[in-house]
């Protein structure tokens, strides 16, 4: 359904707002396709409006209500992987991925520059370690033992 035609029909229902409204009217008095296509729409709500719909009756519902009570409520389906085809892709991709490292490692001409290591093995231990410095990694160290302990804990309740 196209944009026109579902203006046509909410103008037809009246679920359109004020300028809605007039923006439509205009459309409908200066284009003959839109106004044909109005007035057929028109028509057809007219037939919609005449029809008289029947209901089921009361027994029928409630019949039909107690049937669908009886039907067991349908179960997912729980299919099982084989593992075999999962290591399969896994080793397909793992062999893929190998055989293009070595591939790139195979025509990759490598050279390593001239590398000097000059280092001064002379620094101050007690200037980095501080007090402070001990104290907060023994108590980060007690604050992470402790949630390790609490789960602990938990696990073993709940298993109880």
């Amino acid at each position: 359904m196209n944009t026109i035609e579902q203006q046509l029909w909410d103008y037809i229902d009246g679920k359109l707002n004020e300028s809605s409204i007039k923006a439509i009217e205009e459309k409908i008095e200066s284009n003959a396709g839109i106004k044909a296509k109005y007035e057929e729409l028109l028509k057809l709500n007219s037939i919609f409006n005449a029809l008289d719909l029947d209901e089921p009756s009361m027994s029928f519902t409630k019949n039909v209500m107690e049937s669908i009570a009886l039907v067991p409520a349908p179960v997912a389906m729980k299919t099982k992987v084989d593992k075999k085809i999962i290591y399969g892709i896994g080793g397909f991709f793992i062999l893929s991925l190998l055989s293009l490292l070595g591939y790139v490692i195979y025509n990759s001409t490598l050279s390593m520059p001239k590398f000097r290591f000059n280092t001064n093995l002379n620094f101050r231990v007690d200037q980095y370690i501080t007090p402070t410095v001990l104290y907060s990694f023994l108590f980060f160290d007690l604050v992470i033992g402790l949630v390790f302990l609490d789960q602990f804990l938990r696990k073993k309740v709940a298993r109880k």
